[in-house]
């Protein structure tokens, strides 16, 4: 069992994985994305000095120092893509190659990145900290892509290895030691045991959906035996037990900060540390959310969690579990029963329950002060009840999996489904693509559609099926006059009219088919033309079957000939602790310059739909 840090590696082992050779291919890996990155953003300016066909010759030189010169090759594709030539980049200074060093880079270009001086140390750490955690993957055994084709959901869940494919500081993680990395990481994928603690109803709230009151998931989590004996420990401490609600915690959180933070709530009973839980958990890729190993069909369990990674301190806050079950309801309802939904068989893993637990001392200072999100947790719906026979999941970031080797992921699905790659594709856009489309057009609503968020169900290496996961905390709703509880209301968002298909142009096809796209001409010869015609193809067969949103498929063009860049990296720049102001999330955005819609040269003539359509009904 994960008890505590007395399971240390020795000094020698946590850094086994710092070696020269492996250091110089992270750095090198990393440097490719930094520049292909910031330049998708506008924030650097290569210069191309040749060409030869598809590829280009650049130089880059810093601002902070002239003599330092970065050379490259790169193939630009559409979504202002660039795609690097890793092996190309070299680092000239005074006319002497110079070692590859992403730390550097982000010094020696700190004028165009828009930084403080102020902030940038701490911006470094993260950076560090990515490198550090790229170089423990690349040290580890990785199965081969045929392999990992046909592996189970947690093998592939834990054998991904890029994090985000937008963000170039994606993995800081700031807060975790060099024992917990080897502990916590999803990359490590070592099983954990939960701890429990006893919250007294004072100061602890638990909330959840009709169907699925406390002492019902209590036993469904826990257990009769377990639940006996936290109880049993109340009575011993002369508490009693109706009195006080358990809360799941993650390990590295009570160590690190509830030990201390609660010490008076601790020494004065309101909370009581109960020990470990029984089952066997798997940390995800989102890092503070637990798949349960010794009862896959129990819930996921997801908790507080204060270390920073990527823009955000990653607490829950317990005000708004309170509201979490009342949006479950609504949400599962609206969209879940939809029968355009059901059809399409588009799965909400529905977040059931929840807890969350008031530090009255830290009250006053406000609900989104990180030491007001230090104890909550939710219980979220286990995908593997969705399953049917001859299924399996996959997390959608597997396909845009490439691996140290430069081996993608994607092409060995396809060759295995015997799929030709079109096909392939119609089957996983159809998947994917049309529910948020229908979300977007008929409910108003949007989500955070991104890898790590999907999960995909396979039937012979083909996605037939998607699952949306984190639907409560990522969510947005453009209609005010909805019919969601009040409780709820924290959903509703106000966006200008012309930022509101960014959800899908910005979200699904910069921030991810870009990528998509690019191995797919990378790894698999495939056009990017027949790529973004494929999705243009998918956007028509739904508009065909919805001939009464003609209008807001006017209003909402997604054919429009281009689109502002969202950027993301800009927001991680200004400000790493936190992007976005959660109250304001259209507010926050960092726009710059434009983007050609890739899809906008598929745009059906009005006559040419009509003639389909009339050949349809003639049919």
């Amino acid at each position: 069992m994960n008890t505590s840090k007395s399971t240390m590696n020795t000094p020698q082992q946590l850094t086994a994985h710092l070696q020269s050779d492996i250091w110089a291919r992270v750095n090198r890996l990393h440097l490719a994305k930094v520049i292909s990155e910031f330049s998708h953003e506008l924030l650097l300016s290569p210069e191309q000095i040749s060409n030869e066909g598809n590829w280009s010759a650049y130089r880059l030189p810093s601002p902070e120092n002239p003599a330092i010169v970065y050379y490259f090759n790169a193939r630009i594709l559409q979504l202002q893509h660039w795609s690097l030539d890793t092996a190309s980049i070299r680092k000239m200074q005074d006319g002497k190659e110079m070692p590859l060093d992403s730390i550097l880079f982000f010094q020696e270009f700190q004028s165009l990145l828009n930084i403080s001086t102020e902030h940038l140390p701490a911006y470094l750490e993260e950076v560090t900290n990515t490198l550090y955690g790229s170089a423990y993957t690349m040290f580890r055994p990785q199965p081969s892509m045929e392999d990992l084709a046909q592996a189970d959901y947690q093998t592939i869940e834990h054998a991904m290895t890029a994090g985000h494919p937008c963000f170039v500081a994606n993995n800081g993680r700031i807060g975790f030691d060099a024992n917990d990395y080897p502990q916590y990481a999803p990359e490590a994928d070592q099983p954990v045991h939960l701890i429990w603690l006893a919250g007294h109803k004072s100061r602890t709230a638990y909330n959840a959906v009709e169907e699925l009151p406390y002492n019902k998931l209590m036993e469904q989590e826990l257990g009769t035996a377990t639940l006996q004996d936290f109880r049993q420990q109340l009575q011993e401490k002369g508490l009693t037990p109706e009195e006080y609600i358990f809360i799941p915690v993650h390990p590295w959180q009570w160590y690190n900060k509830l030990a201390m933070i609660c010490a008076p709530d601790l020494a004065n009973q309101h909370l009581v540390c109960l020990g470990y839980g029984p089952d066997h958990f798997s940390v995800q890729q989102s890092i503070r959310t637990f798949y349960n190993l010794s009862h896959p069909d129990k819930h996921y369990t997801k908790t507080a969690l204060s270390i920073l990674n990527m823009g955000f301190v990653r607490g829950l806050t317990p005000y708004y579990m309170d509201s979490t079950p009342a949006i479950t309801s609504w949400i599962r309802k609206a969209v879940g029963e939809d029968p355009y939904m059901v059809k399409n068989g588009f799965t909400l893993l529905c977040e059931v329950a929840t807890v969350g637990y008031r530090n009255f001392y830290y009250e006053p200072f406000g609900k989104q002060v990180a030491y007001n999100k230090m104890l909550a947790g939710l219980w979220r719906e286990s995908p593997a009840k969705v399953l049917q026979p001859g299924q399996r999941l996959m997390t959608m970031a597997a396909l845009l999996h490439i691996d140290y080797q430069g081996n993608a992921l994607l092409p060995a699905l396809i060759k295995l489904s015997g799929l030709s790659i079109r096909e392939w594709l119609t089957s996983y856009l159809r998947a994917y693509l049309t529910p948020l489309l229908h979300c977007f057009y008929v409910h108003d609503l949007v989500f955070m559609p991104h890898g790590e968020n999907l999960i995909l169900v396979l039937e012979n290496h083909v996605p037939v099926k998607a699952i949306m996961k984190d639907i409560t905390e990522e969510i947005g709703v453009f209609r005010m006059n909805m019919d969601i509880p009040e409780k709820g209301r924290r959903i509703c968002v106000t966006v200008p009219e012309d930022l509101k298909i960014l959800s899908i142009l910005t979200d699904v096809f910069d921030c991810f088919f870009r990528f998509l796209s690019n191995i797919l001409v990378m790894h698999c010869n495939y056009e990017e033309q027949d790529f973004w015609q494929d999705v243009a193809a998918c956007i028509h067969a739904y508009q065909d079957e919805h001939p009464e949103l003609s209008e807001k498929f006017r209003q909402y063009d997604i054919f429009m000939p281009e689109f502002i860049l969202s950027c993301l990296n800009r927001l991680q720049l200004r400000n790493h602790r936190q992007m976005v102001d959660l109250a304001d999330p259209a507010g926050s955005l960092q726009l710059a310059g434009m983007l050609r819609n890739p899809v906008a040269g598929f745009r059906r003539t009005a006559s040419l739909a009509n003639t389909l359509a009339t050949n349809e009904v003639s049919s």
